[in-house]
């Protein structure tokens, strides 16, 4: 799986310091009981040796490592506790801290938590870098990282390169509809095949959820008002989306199940250009679509600036930002999905979802 981070291994010094006083190993310098080095020279010596060679030599392009210790806020339920809870997933094994044990004060849900602001993202904060048990991820049942939102907006047409997919021109401003919350499941549940249409469709989106309330959002002052970023999965009914009710693409959008997201709201200070991430998409282990966030036509910002002209947004709001290339209506012959297939999408730095169709 391409999405997956290359281990970008820390050279062992520990072998190095082994190699000292050996004449071919190390600095090359022997050590003697009457050398005119201290251990103490020859080390920061070696140190400033090594750090220029390795700045003079052209360094291989590596994947990061995910960071172990980035803000990764879930909802979450498990047998043994009671109602939906809030959580961290922690550490590189993914383990969930559970924030309501470690506060108890804190809101259970993520709108709420939202709502609080800075308040409660300290909480978290505190909770990321403190010692504390985790649960096994096998323990828990993984809930969307947002539900009930006041809205979920969506993009249409904002890759260029889906764009050249279509051979239609690249919009001059962004296409606005909307799909029901209740379209909105977790990461791992299932989506129905409604008996109402035989032409469901996959697109992966990087869907970007609001923590701040706001209407009339200049561009410069957007990314002020996002709490972070993760995963959607944009089910698409095309028949319903190109040939039946007017065209509009409501109805076509906003069947039950037609919006998995997660698995965590990773938080913006923890993604550092959400317009440069790889994305793809598999069925059944084929990648069917791959491409870069950077291939977005109107950023967050500009997206964020667009629609608070014509509504309030609130914290817990869902921007789907469009799909790439690679949907099963554009290909030839059209593919759709069907009963027993397995969706992944994944985003680089968000993670990955996977959904089986029933």
């Amino acid at each position: 799986m391409w999405c997956a981070r290359m281990g970008g291994g820390v050279t062992d010094l520990g072998c190095s310091l082994r190699n000292f006083g050996d004449p071919h190993h190390g600095s090359g310098l022997p050590l003697s009981p009457g050398s005119a080095f201290s251990l103490q020279a020859l080390m920061l010596g070696f140190g400033a040796r090594r750090l220029l060679t390795a700045l003079l030599q052209p360094q291989p392009q590596r994947w990061p490592l995910q960071p172990s210790r980035d803000m990764r806020l879930v909802q979450f339920q498990a047998p043994h506790l009671a109602g939906p809870r809030l959580g961290l997933e922690s550490g590189n094994d993914r383990g969930v801290i559970d924030l309501n044990a470690f506060d108890s004060t804190l809101p259970k849900t993520m709108i709420e938590f939202l709502e609080q602001g800075e308040a409660t993202l300290s909480v978290a904060r505190r909770a990321l870098t403190a010692s504390l048990p985790t649960l096994l991820r096998s323990e828990v049942t993984f809930l969307p990282p947002v539900t009930r939102p006041d809205k979920v907006v969506c993009v249409g047409m904002n890759y260029v390169d889906h764009c050249k997919e279509q051979k239609v021109p690249v919009p001059k401003e962004p296409i606005i509809f909307s799909k029901f919350a209740s379209s909105i499941v977790g990461p791992y549940d299932e989506v129905v095949l409604p008996p109402e249409s035989q032409e469901v469709d996959w697109e992966v989106e990087l869907a970007v959820i609001i923590g701040k309330k706001g209407k009339h959002i200049k561009a410069t002052d957007a990314m002020a008002h996002v709490a972070g970023f993760t995963v959607a999965h944009d089910v698409s009914a095309r028949d319903w989306q190109m040939r039946r009710n007017g065209k509009q693409w409501l109805l076509g959008k906003t069947f039950d199940t037609f919006c998995p997201l997660g698995p965590a709201l990773v938080t913006k200070d923890s993604v550092p250009d959400p317009h440069n991430l790889k994305i793809c998409c598999r069925v059944n282990g084929e990648v069917v679509q791959s491409s870069s966030t950077s291939q977005m036509v109107f950023k967050t910002e500009e997206l964020i600036a667009w629609v608070s002209q014509f509504v309030t947004l609130y914290p817990g709001d869902v921007f789907l930002t469009g799909t790439p290339p690679g949907v099963g209506v554009f290909r030839k012959p059209p593919v759709f999905l069907k009963k027993g297939d397995e969706v992944q999408c994944e985003i680089e730095e968000l993670g990955i979802i996977i959904n089986k169709v029933v």
